[in-house]
């Protein structure tokens, strides 16, 4: 049996948010230990859109979702599909999340959103700064592509509903995208552009050095699976192959895995998994300058070092299943259909996403004490939430769980 080491903090899960949390606890002087079965920065964290999103905050639940929900779901070409033998373990999610739908839920789902997001861009900036990684995030903004004019037209109400939660955003018309974006087969049509989101021309870069960075300040790092959480009077054990660790915290960042360890603390949290899809071409120089999402198809083309990524589309579907290749064909087709002469792919890559049915975080102390803190279930906006879902933990763990944010976010709401 492995000797029991002792910690002040342990963090579980080494992705971005965990990486995020760990180093803001040390920078403020804390003894932190992360711990994870991959190395740090792997999955979701790695193989995102690379964007800095503070314009998301409409979640994925909302009227006309709920409308068109059964055609979406059983569509397998929908950008929001479902694997039709996962059904039956994710109908009590798909409950919850038809109720988030709602207008009242989603309205106020959307003001929570727009409260997490109002300041993520200037976080990542001085995070940035603080980790040697100014150079990797890009200020050229973001584009929503409407590639008809009736497309654009229809997307006026969303966008002034956007700017109500104040989210800077201008429409452009098709000779302004064009001018912006050169390589963009425009024949109409137009964008939103987005000029305070960030874009990281390479996101495994960035987490690498926020990793390196949180080495540096003393965060140590164990790669062990966590399979048993248990309090005691004295802070939580946590135990695992050749783990046995007692810290007095523990933070669970443990992204779309997370559900059995919350369990063990107390706390039954609706959490599930969108498996996420991306295809990468290498090329010298990307076709475009920023990250462009033609909003019909449901996924980003994002310019990043030296390879375009063409990243998106949900697909409810759990952690076991191997990849979908009609995803994946789906997403080369698109790709294709904006840039014919594009190839073969030059690699795929599947990864896990944390869903809950409201689309917002899980942040705050557990049912069962305040030694066990949650922090995960972003969705599509865990890299955009990271510092400020460390600044969320550093407040209920030495802060007394007073911040403001965290009344829409805690894991008692559900």
């Amino acid at each position: 049996m492995a000797a029991v080491e002792t910690v002040e903090v342990a963090v579980v899960g080494a992705g971005v948010v965990g990486l995020a949390i760990a180093h803001r606890l040390a920078a403020a002087g804390h003894e932190v230990m992360l711990i994870d079965r991959d190395a740090p920065g792997a999955g979701a964290s790695y193989g995102n859109a690379g964007t800095v999103a503070d314009y998301a905050v409409q979640p994925v639940g909302t009227p006309d979702v709920l409308k068109n929900l059964p055609s979406l779901l059983f569509d397998r070409n929908s950008p929001l599909a479902i694997r039709r033998a996962a059904l039956p373990a994710l109908m009590p999610w798909l409950f919850r999340f038809a109720r988030q739908s709602l207008p009242g839920a989603a309205k106020a789902n959307s003001l929570a959103l727009a409260g997490l997001l109002a300041d993520a861009t200037p976080r990542w900036q001085a995070l940035a700064e603080e980790i040697g990684g100014a150079d990797l995030l890009q200020d050229r903004g973001c584009i929503y592509w409407y590639q008809t004019d009736a497309a654009l037209k229809s997307a006026k109400a969303d966008l002034a509903f956007r700017r109500g939660l104040g989210v800077t955003v201008d429409l452009i018309g098709a000779d302004e995208l064009q001018r912006l974006e050169p390589g963009l087969p425009v024949q109409g049509g137009g964008g939103a552009f987005f000029p305070n989101a960030r874009f990281m021309s390479d996101p495994g870069a960035m987490v690498a050095r926020l990793a390196e960075s949180a080495a540096r300040r003393g965060v140590t790092y164990r790669q062990a699976e966590v399979r048993t959480l248990e309090r005691d009077v004295a802070g939580v054990r946590l135990g695992g192959e050749e783990l046995a660790l007692h810290a007095r915290h523990v933070v669970l960042a443990t992204g779309a895995h997370g559900r059995d360890l919350a369990r063990q603390a107390g706390d039954r949290v609706p959490l599930d998994t969108e498996r996420g899809y991306h295809l990468e071409w290498d090329m010298e120089t990307p076709r475009l300058t920023r990250p462009v999402c033609p909003t019909a198809r449901g996924f980003y083309l994002c310019p990043m070092q030296g390879r375009l990524r063409v990243a998106g589309t949900v697909e409810l579907g759990g952690l076991t299943a191997p990849p979908s290749p009609h995803r994946l064909a789906r997403l080369e087709e698109g790709a294709k259909a904006i840039f014919p002469d594009l190839g073969a792919p030059t690699r795929p890559w599947m990864g896990f996403r944390p869903s809950i049915p409201d689309s917002l975080p899980v942040i705050g102390p557990s049912r069962g004490g305040g030694n066990v803190i949650h922090a995960y279930g972003h969705g599509h906006i865990g890299l955009t939430l990271a510092p400020v879902t460390a600044e969320l933990v550093e407040n209920c763990l030495y802060g007394g769980s007073k911040h403001p944010l965290l009344a829409s976010v805690r894991p008692d709401r559900f």
